[in-house]
């Protein structure tokens, strides 16, 4: 990989292939202790330990908007970037990345 365009784009690829996995990370998570606090509920759990269960979801609540926002910047940049080196469309390194893209559009699409 001596061009550096090729570096330049499995690095921006990685960046968003990591954010598009860290948003469903905390999307999942968000999820998950939704179920734990309504479990607790159901259990009539002490109000202590439903308020920091709460604070807690809320947190993960907090982080998928941050994610979002972070992955449409970092994946207008691969994608622009993708645009401006057509000439290097025949490398896996742009193909790995135009895959990626559609993964990461499919997730921004699907996102609540």
């Amino acid at each position: 990989m001596a061009d550096p365009r090729l570096r330049q784009i499995t690095i921006k690829t990685g960046v968003v292939k990591r954010l598009a996995k860290e948003k469903v990370s905390y999307e999942k998570e968000a999820s998950q202790q939704r179920k734990r606090i309504d479990r607790l509920k159901g259990e009539g759990a002490d109000d202590h330990v439903l308020k920091k269960e709460e604070e807690c979801y809320q947190e993960s609540l907090m982080m998928v908007p941050d994610c979002q926002r972070r992955l449409v910047k970092a994946f207008t940049e691969l994608d622009d970037y993708l645009k401006s080196e057509q000439e290097l469309k025949e490398t896996k390194e742009y193909l790995a990345a135009f895959a990626v893209l559609t993964e990461a559009k499919e997730q921004m699409e699907n996102s609540p």
